[in-house]
């Protein structure tokens, strides 16, 4: 039946049969036609988002793997444009009535109602299936992935080469999990796009204790688009790094507070950027009118050294995607050049509802959350110092060597602790530090991180924000920070 010749009262007589194990294009006809019921009730705008997840997760503590937790999950999301106002529903009924059901809630919920029995549902011209799955090979990803005997035999392994190497143990885990994601999206600008994702990590927590002294230390690594990623996995290097890390912290003295130069090591130092920078630069935050720089694009909100970009190009990184959860391909954004705000991060809500061009940035967790502007790969670009430029500069401040967790206020005020830290004098570093955390508001630190180096380096991160937690790369190279609040113990 030629959709330019269906009616709306024969909407509920007719019967798809979209293949059912993958997304393909046996799914073209009912979402097209779901896609023009929508325009015909008078939306502006209909996006259908269908999503398959295999997953699992496992642990190891000390000797034994305690817990694997797989999951499995199938289901679609359907968002609604009306005006400056959306719609969000989410269902697991991927039948054709299942979606047609969750796309009239959307509508109603809007105040629009069907077209009426004789209306003639409109012939909606979606695009040739852009299928990055099957261009790129990735049907291929998931049957060769690691199983899960493989995944126990490689942490048990991991685990007692960490006790082997490392003093004072009191706990040690290794944990590592497997994400695999179909996706399509389907919508009424003619969208109509197929991927599949794979996102894994693996990573290390270890305590260490004596007396009454305590060291905890993690490392986790993480990658995208490699089957044979635990395979892979270094962990005789990360368990060193992880042992000398505890082992520094075990007996370091605590860190006076006050205010300090720092210098923080590169990789997961670029945390502090993405929690309070990053995420006043999406229009999600643009919308709420909570970000300092909302009215600054194209003025100095950092130090002129500083530059800073967010992609989802970069080879097998944690943030990377071939298209974004809106079916737009994803590109590299400059944020931020020599202190210049460039742009803003937006989805297809904030480029509606700011004016702010999409980026390719709309991202979310799974079907159950509506798509918002999210970052990706975000890092601070490498700058024209050396870390001996960095080291000398400081007569005495703090090197963070390893940052830990913390908190970031909905305008950029932020607290993050430091997990591996030590004191500079004079340009050289003379012993290990604990207990310090960095205090501090975004927009008057970045106009104080005045020198870069050239190790630039990016690490797996996890973002949470209105649509969910998703997987993010932070990074930078070795950076200084020419004052910032450090709390410790009163002197």
């Amino acid at each position: 039946m030629s959709s330019t010749a269906l009616l709306s009262q024969e909407l509920p007589a007719l019967d798809y049969t979209a293949t059912r194990e993958r997304f393909d294009e046996t799914w073209r006809s009912p979402l097209s036609t779901l896609l023009g019921l929508g325009r015909a009730a008078g939306a502006d705008f209909v996006e259908f988002f269908l999503e398959r997840v295999n997953y699992i997760s496992c642990l190891a503590e000390d000797d034994a793997i305690t817990s694997i937790s797989p999951r499995l999950v199938t289901g679609a999301g359907v968002r609604v444009f009306w005006g400056k106002g959306d719609c969000y529903v989410s269902t697991n009924d991927l039948s054709f009535k299942g979606l047609k059901v969750s796309l009239e809630k959307a509508l109603s919920i809007l105040g629009l109602s069907l077209p009426n029995p004789q209306a003639f549902i409109p012939d909606l011209n979606l695009e040739l299936l852009r299928d990055y799955a099957v261009v790129q090979g990735k049907e291929a990803w998931l049957p060769q992935c690691s199983s899960m005997q493989e995944m126990g035999d490689i942490l048990l392994g991991a685990n007692g080469h960490l006790n082997q190497i490392a003093s004072h143990v009191q706990s040690r885990r290794a944990a590592y999990f497997r994400d695999w994601q179909e996706v399509l999206v389907a919508a009424s600008d003619g969208v109509f796009a197929r991927d599949i994702r794979l996102t894994q990590s693996v990573g290390y927590s270890l305590l260490c204790a004596e007396g009454s002294d305590r060291a905890s230390i993690n490392k986790r690594v993480g990658a995208t688009s490699n089957p044979n990623f635990l395979r892979a996995w270094q962990y005789a290097e990360d368990a060193a790094e992880v042992a000398e890390s505890a082992g520094q912290m075990l007996h370091a003295d605590y860190v006076e507070s006050g205010n300090y130069p720092i210098i923080m090591a590169n990789e997961f130092g670029g945390v502090i950027f993405h929690e309070a920078c990053g995420h006043l630069l999406e229009t999600t935050q643009i919308e709420r009118k909570t970000s300092p720089f909302a009215e600054m694009k194209g003025q100095k909100i950092a130090h002129e050294n500083l530059t800073a970009w967010d992609e989802g190009l970069s080879p097998n990184a944690f943030g990377s995607v071939d298209m974004d959860d809106e079916g737009m391909p994803v590109q590299r954004t400059l944020l931020i050049e020599n202190g210049i705000l460039k742009n803003f991060l937006s989805d297809r809500a904030g480029c509606i509802r700011t004016g702010h061009p999409r980026t390719g940035s709309g991202r979310r967790q799974s079907y159950t959350y509506a798509a918002a502007s999210r970052m990706r790969n975000t890092y601070i670009a490498p700058g024209n110092f050396t870390n001996e430029d960095l080291f000398t500069s400081v007569e005495k401040g703090i090197y963070c060597k390893k940052m830990g967790g913390g908190s970031v206020g909905p305008t950029g005020e932020f607290n993050f602790g430091v997990d591996e830290a030590y004191l500079i004098e004079n340009g050289t570093i003379t012993k290990p530090l604990k207990g310090a955390t960095l205090i501090g508001e975004a927009k008057e630190i970045m106009k104080r991180i005045s020198m870069s180096s050239q190790d630039l380096g990016l690490a797996a991160g996890f973002c949470g924000s209105i649509s969910g937690s998703i997987y993010v790369t932070v990074g930078q190279p070795h950076i200084k920070v020419d004052e910032i609040t450090v709390g410790g113990r009163s002197s």
